[in-house]
């Protein structure tokens, strides 16, 4: 019987004759991760100043302070990724993902609320937020899932049932608290997924417009996400308002300029631009850094996805592969709402920005994916190797 060749097939030939070494792309992989990473602590070691006074705190730099210690379990957590096989997530795959269901239950028994939302499990000093840890559990069920049943994925159930259970009992929890950014991020990684496995395309497609059409009733059926959507969509929005936010983040990009008003020199921060330190860091290093600095940010991003990408190419494995390009489209449709949402490209979700925006529990998640990445690029090389050894 004749194989199948399709892009991802002819994308994936290309690939494996041109592949590099495992520590050549490790690097390739790392150093952008590195440079975003040292960009975010300086970032909001001026973002956070004021509001940490602001807060009561003694010293201005105490986010700072606390998002190094983050960076630092964060490089923890890269290293125990890396050094994890990635093949034994696909054993692990429904342990990770009903540990992922359990957080997300908790949060909403005992979770801290915050400006309307419950997201958040404080644990004495240290909050945690469930869904960054979730992200993983569904790509990880996902990969393992259309992985097994490979030789099945022709027939519409067998696609549509488990991606429908995976993400429905996920989605659901996470409108309860409510978390829609979380939401439409993790069901784009997961159309990614389904895309890069064997299923037929037709079926894939169909999944996606129905999940178009559920993510577009969902987005209007709350007051405060329908009141995005307007603000997003009307021409001349009310910036003491519904637009008050996007209107400050686009001042303080177009206050930059070319190069910046110089690091640490931030005007939007003075309690101008809400959530400076989070949601809307990228206007502040816009601001500070000009054009140049935000294209800097945005290309780095770009590396890690275009690295990413060819991790997943190489892969030895069905599931290695699954696994790749649900990693790194979770790290890059991030990266694209957060600065599209500041620019006004979209429409504002709330997610942070991948390795920049202050949050321990997203920095820690983060930087072990990176590590998983590095896992899959190395094992997969060494695969490679021992296989072209055994047929010389």
């Amino acid at each position: 019987m004749a194989t199948r060749v399709t892009p991802i097939t002819k994308a994936r030939s290309f690939a494996t004759t041109r592949e590099p070494r495992s520590g050549r792309i490790t690097v390739l992989l790392l150093l952008p991760v590195v440079v975003l990473v040292i960009i975010g602590l300086g970032a909001l070691a001026s973002a956070s100043s004021v509001l940490a006074i602001r807060e009561g705190y003694s010293d201005n730099l105490f986010y700072f302070k606390r998002q190094l210690l983050f960076a630092g379990l964060g490089l923890f957590c890269l290293i125990l990724g890396a050094r994890i096989p990635y093949r034994w997530y696909q054993r692990a795959a429904l342990p990770i993902f009903v540990v992922g269901l359990i957080g997300l239950v908790a949060t909403l028994v005992v979770g801290d609320v915050r400006g309307g939302a419950q997201r958040w499990i404080e644990v004495g000093p240290v909050t945690i937020q469930a869904s960054e840890f979730a992200k993983f559990g569904v790509v990880s069920m996902l990969a393992m899932i259309l992985t097994r049943k490979a030789s099945y994925l022709t027939t519409f159930g067998h696609v549509f049932w488990p991606v429908a259970a995976t993400l429905g009992s996920v989605g659901g929890l996470l409108m309860l608290q409510p978390d829609f950014g979380t939401t439409v991020l993790i069901s784009a990684s997961a159309f990614v997924i389904l895309a890069a496995s064997s299923a037929k395309v037709r079926h894939v497609f169909g999944l996606g417009i129905a999940a178009l059409a559920a993510g577009g009733m969902l987005a209007v059926a709350a007051p405060y996400r329908l009141e995005r959507v307007t603000s997003f969509l009307d021409s001349n929005p009310d910036v003491l308002g519904d637009g008050y936010h996007v209107h400050q983040s686009l001042v303080a990009l177009g206050t930059g300029g070319w190069f910046g008003v110089g690091l640490g020199a931030s005007r939007a921060r003075w309690s101008f631009l809400p959530n400076a330190h989070s949601d809307f860091i990228f206007a502040i290093i816009g601001e500070e850094t000009g054009l140049a600095g935000s294209f800097a940010v945005i290309s780095l991003f770009l590396v890690v996805a275009l690295v990413g990408v060819a991790i997943a190419l190489r892969a030895r494995d069905q599931f290695g592969r699954l696994m790749a390009v649900g990693l790194v489209s979770w790290l890059t449709f991030q990266a694209l709402v957060n600065i599209g949402g500041v620019v006004k490209v979209l429409p504002i979700t709330g997610v942070p920005l991948p390795f920049v925006s202050a949050g321990g529990s997203a920095m820690m998640a983060n930087l072990f994916v990176v590590g998983v990445l590095i896992n899959i690029a190395r094992l997969s090389s060494v695969a490679r190797k021992e296989q072209a050894g055994r047929t010389a």
